[in-house]
């Protein structure tokens, strides 16, 4: 990334944050209901990664922490908070919320709240690129917890057997709700568990976003010239507790002060202004600009969208005329 590209995907980092703390205001204010899981300290993971990528292009999914994703893919954040506050403009018309983002006009395929869920649905994308000869790749993110479920391993190894353009980013958190890795998971080095499967596999700090981008470009570029999957391991931490309602007393705060100090969207600040390309002013400018893009056109948007109508209430239920979907014949 040139310094250009370090200042915009700055400024994408402390939107993604401010974007998550109002959400969180939102919440608190009940105009969310429902669950919020809420992205905080991992900003370099899913910009980083998209960035390397063709945002809008290839397809993405991820699981229920799924906010920045979707932005980063082309979805409005005005049309991401409305679903959130469950409005007919929402991305998924107000039927989604939090867990269930989707935009296909972004290509982003979904955030889904079941653990596991998207690993076959980006295989089966991926499967579908490689039928139609087409150039996108399929991404799929998913949390360390995730690995533990058995579509990981069974879509490893089709993703293998058939060289199919998938990349897997896992996002490392250690934690699977309140559960630590090292109680729940063998492997600690998740990468490692893709040997099995003759994936080629990285690990790299997803605290550094330039680190996250070059160790992205490298598996994008393998994917995307048909030489078959990836698996890339992002090692984060997330600074709110799994949820709103996880009140976040299984930490120890002596590790959470030490992650406090790889804060993502402080390390490329600080590393900007030392190479003279940033100043603190320039910066706080950029942040009180982010915290009022984000008050007059995505809240203020969501407020005054409407709520879906109760004679809609079925519809987006079953697809119209599709006989397998309303369960009769041809």
């Amino acid at each position: 990334m040139n310094v250009a590209d370090k200042k915009r995907v700055l400024r994408e980092m402390v939107f993604a944050r401010r974007f998550e703390e109002r959400c969180q205001q939102a919440y608190m204010e009940r105009k969310i209901g429902g669950f919020l899981h809420l992205y905080p300290g991992q900003e370099a993971c899913a910009l980083g990664v998209m960035e390397a990528a063709r945002p809008g292009w290839d397809y993405v999914i991820t699981g229920y922490r799924d906010h920045v994703h979707a932005i980063k893919c082309g979805t409005e954040p005005r049309a991401v908070m409305a679903e959130l506050f469950g409005k007919e403009t929402g991305c998924s018309k107000g039927r989604g919320g939090s867990m269930h983002l989707f935009d296909t006009n972004s290509r982003f395929m979904g955030g889904y709240s079941l653990v596991g869920g998207p690993f076959p649905l980006a295989a089966g994308i991926a499967k579908a690129i490689k039928m139609q000869g087409g150039d996108e790749i399929s991404i799929c993110f998913l949390g360390d917890a995730a690995n533990n479920q058995g579509t990981f391993h069974e879509t490893l190894n089709m993703a293998k057997v058939w060289e199919l353009p998938v990349l897997f980013v896992c996002e490392n958190n250690m934690y699977g709700i309140g559960t630590s890795i090292h109680r729940s998971t063998a492997v600690f080095d998740q990468y490692k568990r893709v040997a099995a499967y003759n994936i080629p596999a990285n690990q790299v700090d997803g605290q550094d976003i330039e680190v996250v981008h070059e160790a992205a470009t490298t598996a994008v570029d393998h994917v995307r010239s048909g030489k078959g999957p990836y698996f890339l391991e992002l090692m984060t931490y997330r600074y709110r507790g799994h949820s709103m309602s996880d009140s976040n007393a299984y930490r120890e705060k002596e590790e959470e002060r030490e992650w406090a100090k790889r804060d993502p969207i402080n390390i490329l600040r600080d590393r900007l202004i030392a190479a003279g390309e940033l100043t603190e002013v320039d910066y706080k400018a950029m942040d009180k600009q982010v915290i009022d893009e984000i008050e007059t056109d995505a809240i203020a948007f969501a407020d005054e969208s409407p709520e879906p109508s109760l004679e809609d209430l079925e519809k987006y239920v079953l697809a119209e005329n599709d006989p397998y979907v309303r369960g009769g014949s041809i």
